[in-house]
């Protein structure tokens, strides 16, 4: 079965990169084009302080993908798969990169110090910082390891509605973080960037590209 060349995931690496540093240069820099699209899209999309308390259960079931609960379960499970399968070498990148990618956006939300947004009626009372997300860049880095572990297993076309299925639930958690107005439009972006760049960056290293499970 084909699988995808090197130099395609490499790329993506780079551009991955290349947006991520930009865009946390320039939140910290305070850049006015990037701080000022922030806090439009931050207004119009803001779910608001008086939702329901059906809205509000609705709003964190489906950012619920992005958590680290969701991901572990997730995680544990595909581990025990590949285990099982004597796939020992991709269970090992699979556990890095999901298990460090937590860390890595920590370590880059300590760098940026970007607080959380602020509005008029309060908004969210969280203490950790904002960019990147965390959501997005755990989301990111489950779409992107399931579709390499994925990948060899699937013809085309299941490939195509595997990959569209990850990007609708890489949107959909990103959107509720900025629904929840707990994060900026570049925090998501950046928080997808890292996690894409991350897990392929990990896949590269352990010679799991193009994808195949290895013992």
């Amino acid at each position: 079965m084909h699988t995808a060349r090197p130099g395609r995931p490499t790329a993506v690496v780079a551009l991955c990169v290349t947006v991520l540093a930009l865009l946390g240069w320039a939140v910290a820099a305070g850049s006015g084009p990037v701080l000022r699209v922030d806090r439009a899209v931050s207004r119009a999309l803001y779910a608001g302080d008086d939702r329901s308390g059906l809205h509000e259960a609705v709003l964190q079931v489906a950012t619920a993908p992005g958590s680290s609960a969701f991901r572990g379960v997730v995680v544990l499970a595909t581990l025990v798969w590949l285990v099982r399968r004597r796939a020992l070498r991709t269970a090992g990148w699979v556990l890095v990169a999901t298990a460090l990618v937590g860390p890595l956006t920590t370590l880059l939300k300590e760098l940026v110090g970007r607080p959380r947004p602020q509005f008029a009626g309060g908004g969210a009372e969280l203490d950790s910082l904002s960019f990147p997300s965390g959501h997005a860049s755990g989301v990111a880095t489950l779409v992107t390891v399931a579709l390499v572990v994925a990948w060899p297993l699937l013809a085309p076309a299941g490939r195509r509605r595997a990959l569209l299925a990850g990007v609708l639930l890489a949107l959909l958690v990103g959107c509720t973080r900025m629904w929840l107005g707990v994060h900026f439009l570049s925090d998501v972006v950046g928080g997808w960037a890292l996690g894409v760049a991350w897990s392929l960056l990990v896949a590269l290293a352990a010679r799991a590209w193009p994808g195949r499970l290895t013992g």
